[in-house]
């Protein structure tokens, strides 16, 4: 009987995760600045990014319908605020305390993210520690959040492009960036960075505002399928043995 009530059950478990999600469209967004490489890609439908081919096949396997809709990070965060959007993918780590606020919940672990400080080589010591940042100017980009901000001062810039042009046009000393964007435009630039001292490490998730949560056992498992089957570790190959090789 074993094998029957196992059948059953998957069959009970895709009923209601039918129901939960029939009446309800996803608008999300998934983009940092103008082109969040390698996680995001903006005109290149062949390869556009590694969030960018995870999050429809994580949709698809949880049968939530969706739209996708590209703001800028100021405005995705407002959109969120107040409904216009239902999700997003950030990491915790990038919040005071890895709190998101009482209005959202989060997924499951989707794909690891670390940032680093980033400065020219001949200054890549001085920022060594982490500590090096307190009550300094540092690079950042426009709508981006920092867990510790009010530790140093913002100077906003639009892209992690214009962080790594910034920094060799002597306009700022150091800046904090995704190690994988910082990496890719210093290759496509051909302006040699450093990265320096650790800023955060951690995971990226979704971030679901709380009416929804009701939908995240589906989107769980759709990760973790993802996760099981491969899928996930081939997109970030895909993407990041150029950008690692080339260092």
């Amino acid at each position: 009987m074993k094998p029957l009530f196992c059948a059953l059950g998957s069959f009970v478990v895709m009923l209601f995760c039918s129901h939960a999600s029939a009446d309800v469209v996803l608008k999300y967004n998934i983009n940092g600045s103008s082109s969040w490489v390698p996680y995001y890609i903006p005109y290149q439908p062949e390869q556009p990014g590694i969030l960018a081919e995870i999050v429809p096949q994580i949709l698809v396997l949880a049968q939530i319908q969706n739209e996708k809709h590209n703001y800028p990070p100021k405005r995705t965060n407002q959109a969120l605020e107040t409904g216009l959007l239902d999700f997003d993918l950030v990491s915790p780590s990038w919040f005071p305390d890895e709190d998101m606020g009482e209005s959202f919940v989060q997924s499951d672990a989707i794909i690891q993210i670390k940032e680093n400080i980033i400065a020219l080589e001949e200054n890549a010591q001085k920022w060594a520690n982490i500590h090096a940042i307190k009550d300094q100017s540092i690079g950042t980009v426009r709508g981006y959040l920092y867990h510790d901000d009010s530790q140093f001062t913002r100077i906003d810039f639009t892209s992690e492009r214009e962080l790594i042009k910034a920094l060799h046009k002597n306009r700022i000393e150091a800046a904090i960036s995704g190690d994988l964007p910082a990496l890719y435009w210093s290759n496509k630039l051909n302006q040699k960075i450093v990265l320096a001292a650790v800023h955060s490490n951690g995971v990226l998730v979704m971030r679901l505002r709380k009416e929804h949560q009701r939908l995240l056992p589906q989107i769980n498992a759709a990760i973790a399928q993802l996760k099981a089957d491969g899928t996930i570790d081939t997109i970030i190959d895909k993407y990041t043995k150029k950008i690692v090789l080339t260092q």
